[in-house]
């Protein structure tokens, strides 16, 4: 049976970093990719909240990736149980689907949130970050982001038709258009969105918060 790690670990340079997800494969994604990382000393896994303050207690990492949906459990809570039995162990709260602010986030104890779906060296950087003491919200910049992006409001009122589910023809009713002019709105919004479907439109809007 391996053995607790020791004070002697707790170098930035090397971490041990915590994964707390319900899925295998979510594990060995995580872990195939964090032990490539030469700052990472060991990954441990664990499928619930109880066996990752059980591992936490045992073996003090540096970071704890907690998904927001652990099961039936809430990944906010298991973030607060974590914090309380080690406070060294610092969490970055992870998510595939779900969202939370950045201010509960923080109330939950959390030193970030991550998309499960970013490139691997993004989330690479943010496990190293919350590590060596930073934070990473980047909601408050991907909301900047979306200023930038030029949708007039015409084109915002389509987004939000069709993230409610409305095909073109609704949408054309709803704001008494033609079909054509909804196409050349939903391509529109489709290229400043930088996405190639309505799939893609609604969750990249998500993602921005321009719509709910």
């Amino acid at each position: 049976m391996a053995e607790a790690v020791g004070d002697g670990t707790r170098s930035p340079q090397k971490m041990v970093v915590l994964v707390v997800d319900d899925h295998d494969v979510v594990h060995w994604g995580f872990r195939l990719m964090l032990t490539q990382q030469p700052w990472v000393a060991r990954c441990l896994t664990a499928h619930s909240g109880r066996e990752a303050i059980e591992l936490a207690k045992r073996y003090r990492p540096h970071v704890a990736l907690v998904d927001l949906f652990i099961g039936e459990e809430s990944g906010a809570e298991v973030c607060e149980q974590l914090r309380a039995a080690q406070p060294i162990t610092r969490v970055l709260l992870i998510s595939g689907a779900g969202e939370i602010s950045p201010q509960a986030a923080r109330a939950a104890g959390a030193a970030g949130f991550a998309y499960k779906d970013w490139p691997a060296r993004r989330i690479a950087s943010a496990v190293r970050a919350v590590g060596l003491g930073h934070t990473v919200f980047t909601r408050g910049e991907e909301q900047e982001h979306a200023g930038t992006l030029g949708l007039s409001a015409r084109e915002r009122s389509v987004l939000e038709l069709m993230a409610s589910g409305s095909t073109n023809p609704e949408i054309a009713e709803a704001l008494h258009l033609s079909k054509h002019t909804i196409k050349e709105h939903t391509s529109a919004v489709y290229r400043k969105l930088g996405v190639r479907n309505r799939t893609e439109a609604v969750q990249r809007a998500q993602r921005l918060g321009l719509v709910v």
